[in-house]
């Protein structure tokens, strides 16, 4: 299998960390995974460095600029990176040596226009310790795999029947990529929140490479449902009408960066990440929240399996039969996947959603009985017919926390 991987813009690649076929043995089903996002392809180059949680980036400084706080330019300095340089295309080295892994040393500056029409819409789809709240008797459980659920497409305007989604950018050694992504509330600032939800192979390569650049999340992609020959000629703001939310931090699980890997569902367990974003241009002061008008709350207290009815997946699949361009979701009742006894136990649900859905949001009941987002597409089968998503833990909590904390007093 292969995860859902995030999508390359060379066309012709398959979407990552989907699955592979069907067996009933753990271990080849772990063989056999891989990444869901879609961009990357199986084999992402290696990257020196130790492995970190969290990563940085700069904001604009109203004129196009790049704003890069002192301690993050001293850090540029040392590896041998200059600001301009890096923004005038000194981002596309993606030499192992340069390719930054530690949370001090990534950026991830604006660079105003580099998402213009045409790069967002080619990009492609890329080719996991226990928490103690993990469902009760579940851990090294796998149930019977889900008859697959055909994907159905979200009615147009997007933003008027899923405003929290949709589609993160990203840069990779392979080339342009996409996943998808989820607006979410946020503690420390309820209302005004800042954050988007997506998968830690969306935003790191794992244990084989470092932090992915140019990270932006675009809310309501496509909202008006344009077709592929409208595309051609569509204008920056008809994709994007609630503008480029560039990432300034992100941080994804130390499980992930660590065990993470483009096949076998490496990480997958811990396979998710929290992105605070900036406007890539004014947003008159509004907050990504306040301008979309909604976001989700995270339940790290899902209730278990046998309790939950439905649980509905969303996000813009771009792997064949699917061209990325349009928002789709499915729905099923979840049953478990073990990918090895010592990690937490995963949701999995029948889906045909392929590569690009990878870091969507899994929204349920949560457990005030109100809608929340309660895991994201990490990884399903090559074929199709479902997918998977880690169960959100004290791991999970960790990172959320530890986002908002930082953007706290701000």
């Amino acid at each position: 299998m292969r995860s859902i991987r995030p999508s390359f813009t060379t066309r012709g690649r398959r979407h990552g960390r989907r699955g592979a076929p069907s067996t009933a043995a753990a271990v080849a089903l772990v063989s056999a995974l891989a990444l869901t996002a879609t961009a990357c392809e199986d084999g992402d180059p290696e990257a020196g460095g130790d492995a970190s949680a969290s990563a940085t980036a700069a904001a604009d400084d109203g004129k196009g600029g790049i704003r890069i706080p002192d301690h993050i330019k001293d850090k540029l300095k040392e590896h041998g990176i200059d600001v301009d340089d890096w923004k005038n295309g000194a981002w596309k080295n993606w030499n192992k040596d340069d390719w930054l892994r530690e949370a001090q040393d990534f950026v991830n500056p604006i660079i105003e226009g580099l998402w213009d029409p045409d790069r967002m819409r080619d990009a492609e789809e890329p080719d996991q310790e226990v928490d103690d709240n993990d469902i009760s008797g579940d851990q090294g459980v796998t149930d019977p795999e889900p008859a697959p659920v055909e994907a159905e497409a979200v009615p147009a305007k997007y933003h008027d029947n899923a405003a929290t989604a949709g589609k993160l950018l990203f840069d990779s050694p392979k080339g342009s990529m996409v996943c998808s992504a989820t607006v979410v509330k946020d503690p420390a600032h309820p209302g005004k929140s800042n954050m988007v939800w997506t998968a830690g192979h969306c935003v790191h390569a794992g244990k084989s490479g470092g932090w992915y650049r140019n990270i932006a999340f675009v809310p309501s992609y496509n909202d008006a449902d344009m077709s592929v020959a409208e595309l051609q000629n569509a204008t920056k703001e008809e994709l994007a009408p609630y503008g480029v939310w560039w990432g300034d931090w992100a941080q994804t699980s130390d499980q992930w960066i660590e065990q993470g890997g483009a096949t076998g569902g490496e990480g997958a367990p811990y396979d998710f990440a929290v992105i605070h974003v900036t406007p890539e241009k004014g947003s008159g002061g509004k907050s990504l929240e306040e301008t979309v008008g909604d976001a989700l709350p995270v339940d790290f207290d899902a209730p278990a399996v046998p309790e939950v009815e439905s649980m509905k997946a969303i996000g813009y699949p771009a792997a064949p039969p699917y061209d990325g361009q349009k928002l789709y979701q499915c729905q099923d009742k979840p049953g478990r996947l073990s990918l090895n006894a010592s990690d937490p136990t995963m949701y999995r649900i029948g889906c045909t959603m392929t590569g690009g859905s990878s870091g969507g949001g899994w929204v349920a009941a949560g457990s005030d009985g109100k809608p929340a987002l309660v895991s994201n597409t990490s990884i399903g089968p090559v074929t199709a017919g479902w997918l998977a998503g880690p169960r959100l833990g004290k791991e999970a909590k960790g990172v959320f926390e530890a986002v908002s904390g930082k953007f706290a007093g701000q």
